[in-house]
């Protein structure tokens, strides 16, 4: 199924979370962010930046923040979906409209709102090393125009690159993404690059 095209349509295709979807949504209207659907998901933004997203999945609904790491959280309701991984993303998670405390969601949207106008972010760590895969490096070694276009590559891109690679659990899933990424290293594209320009 493709993905939807509209905010409308998103929460259409999630019945089962018609009134939830509806709720968070009309508080995140009534705020200065503009809605629009990235990723096939709804995404609220400031000045073109991505503050926070609507999001339907099996057990919950909820809303993310792109910078909710440096959200105060004082009810300690905030999730992190990747822990270990993902320093910035945090998620409001909920199962039912009874949990929704409405006062407490505006709080903490109008506080990531408040950051996104003082420019806040929390940065990647760019002093990690560098850590390349094997199934890269014989990549490397058997070709090397593949080698020289991934040097020219900046930090974060390599870095991409590489976890990518390195995060599939499974031999397969590893070659599978080798050959997806190669075409995009030998064109000098990073891994997010059609994300990151906002298609």
């Amino acid at each position: 199924m493709p993905a939807p095209k509209t905010v409308d349509e998103y929460v259409t295709r999630h019945d089962e979370w018609w009134e939830e979807l509806n709720k968070l949504r009309s508080i995140l209207q009534s705020t200065p962010l503009v809605e629009s659907i990235k990723w096939g998901f709804p995404v609220y933004t400031l000045n073109n930046k991505n503050v926070l997203g609507l999001g339907a999945f099996k057990s919950y609904v909820g809303i993310w923040f792109f910078q909710g790491g440096l959200l105060k959280d004082p009810h300690q309701l905030l999730v992190n979906a990747q822990e270990g991984k993902t320093k910035a993303m945090r998620q409001l998670r909920f199962s039912s409209l009874e949990e929704m405390n409405e006062k407490i969601i505006r709080d903490y949207v109008a506080e990531a709102i408040e950051n996104q106008k003082k420019g806040k972010e929390i940065k990647p760590d760019l002093k990690k090393p560098l850590v390349i895969p094997d199934e890269l490096k014989l990549a490397f070694e058997t070709n090397q125009e593949v080698r020289d276009q991934f040097e020219k590559l900046n930090l974060t891109s390599k870095r991409e690159f590489s976890e990518y690679i390195e995060s599939a659990k499974r031999e397969d899933t590893k070659k599978s993404r080798l050959e997806k990424i190669i075409p995009m290293i030998l064109e000098g594209v990073g891994l997010h690059d059609k994300y990151k320009k906002g298609t």
